[in-house]
């Protein structure tokens, strides 16, 4: 099983911006902590994090050839607005699962909406980083179905 996690925009940042919104904890403690995952599943799992664009478009139709059977993305701001990265994750037909550490649904308004949420199969938002767990528990179970 090789799944790949997409990390957008300021993911980088973790553990340094707005540590009321998004914890504590650095971008080295979320990959650590999604690599302990894929040990204890014995799969392989990839984390990407670019601030452009066109990088999180160029790995996603990566994984397309490379035999990734699933992914996790937090497109961060481009959530709400990245209708090519949206049409990207359309062209995968792999389990996919949107995640968000905060819960979008009580910040601003523009991020109530997400552009993206409609390509994949399904959304996590608010669970903090154990968000990230929890979809790639979907994406292991989605794959079992299959």
């Amino acid at each position: 099983m090789k799944i790949l996690v997409i990390n957008g925009p300021n993911l980088n940042f973790l553990g340094i911006r707005e540590k009321g919104i998004y914890g504590t904890q650095d971008y080295n403690y979320l990959v650590n902590m999604i690599q302990e995952k894929a040990k204890k599943e014995d799969c392989e799992i990839t984390c990407f994090q670019s601030n452009h664009e066109g990088a999180i478009i160029d790995r996603i139709q990566e994984a397309y050839f490379d035999g990734t059977d699933g992914i996790v993305i937090n497109p961060g701001a481009y959530t709400h607005y990245s209708y090519a990265i949206r049409d990207a994750l359309v062209s995968i037909t792999v389990p996919k699962v949107e995640i968000h550490i905060s819960d979008i649904t009580k910040r601003e308004e523009f991020r109530k909406t997400s552009v993206t949420k409609p390509a994949c199969d399904h959304q996590i938002y608010g669970k903090g980083l154990d968000g990230y767990i929890m979809a790639i528990d979907f994406i292991l179970e989605k794959n079992r179905e299959m």
